[in-house]
This record gives C-alpha cells, sequence and structure tokens, in this order.
C-alpha cells in the first residue's frame, strides 16, 4: 500500500506563489508517475500537471502553463508543484495522485489511470 501525504497549501493573494510537496510512503511498484489534480464541476477531478518516472515528460493543463511547474525527486519519492502567478479561478483543494509510469513521452491526464491519491490540499487565491 502506498500513502500519499501532501502539504504546502495555503492562501495568498492573487500574483502569489506557493509550492506544494507530495510525499510518498509505502510500496511502490516500480516505476511510477505522478500527477496533481484538482476538482472540476460536473466531471471527474481535472488533470492540472504531471510527470513521469524519468521526469523528462511532463504535461500541463492549458489553464496553468507557464505558471506551474513540477519536478520530482525520485531519491526521496517526493514531488512538488510550484505554482506562481496565482489567480483567484485556481483556487481548489488539490490532490497528489501516483500511477503506473507508461514511459518516454506519456503522462496520463485522466485520474482513472492513478492509483493512490492523497488527502488533498487547500489552495486559496484571494484577489
Amino acid at each position: 500500500q502506498v500513502q500519499l501525504v501532501e502539504s504546502g497549501g495555503g492562501s495568498v493573494q492573487a500574483g502569489g506563489s506557493l509550492r506544494l510537496s507530495c510525499a510518498a510512503s509505502g510500496r511502490t511498484f516500480g516505476n511510477y508517475a505522478m500527477a496533481w489534480f484538482r476538482p472540476a464541476p460536473g466531471k471527474e477531478r481535472e488533470f492540472v500537471v504531471g510527470i513521469n518516472w524519468n521526469g523528462d515528460t511532463t504535461e500541463y493543463a492549458d489553464s496553468v502553463k507557464g505558471r506551474f511547474t513540477i519536478s520530482g525527486d525520485n531519491a526521496e519519492n517526493t514531488e512538488y508543484l510550484r505554482m506562481n502567478s496565482l489567480k483567484p479561478e485556481d483556487t481548489a483543494v488539490y490532490y497528489c495522485a501516483l500511477g503506473p509510469d507508461y514511459g518516454i513521452g506519456i503522462v496520463a491526464t485522466r485520474a482513472r489511470d492513478y492509483v493512490y491519491w492523497g488527502q488533498g490540499t487547500q489552495v486559496t487565491v484571494s484577489s
């Protein structure tokens, strides 16, 4: 079983920055990919950003491109999400997810492709 623990959420004003962390512990199944999701009205969780095992492939939702950066430390089983230029519409609970690595050039963007989930960390951006 894998446990994911997020940290780093908080409240900031628009234009501010936050860094989220997601630490994985327990038994992981070989190489894995990690991603961040947030709730979306009327559908399953919305993909925000993801990274594959090697770190050579990342995928970003259009709404966060140029503002958010994901990185990972495989030795520490931790991924980080740097969030810059935050907007009020970024306000959400952010969930860390872990799932199978699909190799070079591929990052899954569907919530159903991820197996383990954290409890979420709240990000609030005020205008």
